[in-house]
């Protein structure tokens, strides 16, 4: 029996061993961080480039955030509280809410990769991309309520004359379109993502103003789906088919039109739905193109495939239509001058159309199209260089039958 019980005591001794070592094996992985990144508060960016420089240059600040310090100082304070983390033992001196927003910005601003920006701010890439999730989670569930709030009956009608203003379309609440936003294959997605031009895309469709601001956006649309498909499924085809959505018809000139939406051929026609006779785009239409083209110009993460998981590309897409909003409003501005230049090309292939193919019409939407071209053609609805142009065209006309 004593020989048994030194047997298991001997046993027990070898198995704490091995435990024992295994433990100090384990503790030998754990890799200690890059003497690069223990000198962030040193070397990165916030301290040398922004502390010392960027602050005391207000152009310089902007062209690096896209922001003015004013309005990078509000999208901090409405996201802060959910940024903050204590100092511990692990963690001498945590990164700032400040510092996580301003990587965040930089990454929208430049498309840069997640490793290209761990050299810059001294933060390991692996970190980065959680940074940069929990930033654009923040920003996409407070931000919308103040740059994208859903329009009231008084807001659709001011829209409407917006549009009658600037673009002479009378009753038209907004542009819609869509863009199919380039992304890298997500794991084991199979050909969900894969779209018409055959690249990995999330879709993008969006209420647009006169004055090229995002109204209402519907996000995360497999790329696959038909066009046609993607409008009647989302949030915004259930509001163009729901009659209370819109203001009552007004007389317009002579005659009384329903207020509609404005969209290409990718869409189907009907009776609060307005797209061209031909492939000739609406001037109205437009504004919708080129919302897209300077969304993509300031956030230039539009023009490389966009390397995150799908649900965190749908809180970047949105984030960045809410702070294209602010900046088109010149918010806590000095001065509401307009900072980007309009371009009448596309701007980069990562933002595509959808596809041409509305599917059915109604009868109704015809009448309703008719209705508006009987308008534009009279005298009361047509414009002085639309006139000048007919009149131009009628003389060559003429000139060539006598030749």
């Amino acid at each position: 029996m004593a020989d048994a019980s030194v047997l298991g005591l001997t046993y027990i001794l070898l198995q704490e061993e091995e435990e024992e070592e295994l433990l100090l094996a384990k503790l030998k992985k754990i890799e200690k961080p890059h003497p690069l990144y223990l000198s962030r508060c040193e070397e990165g960016f916030q301290n040398i480039l922004i502390q010392r420089h960027f602050l005391k240059d207000d152009s310089m600040f902007r062209k690096f955030f896209r922001l003015n310090r004013v309005q990078f100082d509000y999208i901090l304070s409405c996201i802060e509280n959910g940024l903050n983390r204590k100092s511990c033992n692990k963690v001498k001196q945590p990164i700032s809410p400040a510092e996580k927003l301003g990587l965040t910005l930089r990454y929208l601003a430049t498309g840069e990769s997640f490793a290209s920006l761990s050299f810059a701010f001294r933060i390991s890439a692996s970190y980065i991309s959680r940074i940069v999730k929990e930033v654009l989670g923040l920003c996409s569930a407070r931000l919308p309520a103040q740059f994208m709030p859903t329009p009231t009956t008084e807001d659709l009608i001011s829209l409407s004359k917006d549009f009658e203003d600037l673009w002479n379309f009378p009753n038209c609440i907004s542009a819609l379109d869509g863009k199919h936003v380039r992304i890298r294959c997500p794991a084991s997605s199979g050909s969900q993502f894969f779209n018409y031009k055959e690249f990995f895309s999330i879709v993008l469709l969006a209420f647009v103003d006169a004055n090229y601001k995002f109204v209402m956006v519907d996000i995360g649309s497999y790329g696959r789906e038909g066009d046609s498909g993607i409008l009647e499924k989302s949030n915004l085809g259930q509001l163009i088919r729901n009659e209370q959505f819109y203001p009552p018809p007004r007389t317009v000139g002579t005659t009384e039109l329903p207020y509609v939406v404005v969209a290409d051929e990718a869409f189907k026609l009907s009776k609060h739905l307005m797209k061209p006779f031909t492939r000739p785009e609406a001037r109205a239409r437009r504004v919708s193109e080129n919302s897209f083209a300077l969304l993509s110009q300031v956030f230039r993460v539009f023009y490389t495939p966009i390397s995150v998981n799908p649900a965190v590309t749908d809180k970047l897409i949105m984030t960045a239509c809410c702070l294209h909003n602010m900046l088109r409003d010149a918010y806590l501005e000095d001065n509401a001058q307009r900072y980007f230049e309009l371009s009448n090309t596309e701007p980069t292939q990562n933002l595509i159309p959808l596809r041409a193919g509305g599917g059915f019409a109604n009868l109704e939407g015809f009448d309703i199209r008719h209705r508006f071209c009987d308008y534009f053609n009279s005298k009361s609805g047509s414009v002085y260089w639309q006139m000048t142009q007919v009149n131009k065209t009628d003389e060559t006309s003429k000139k060539r039958k006598a030749y």
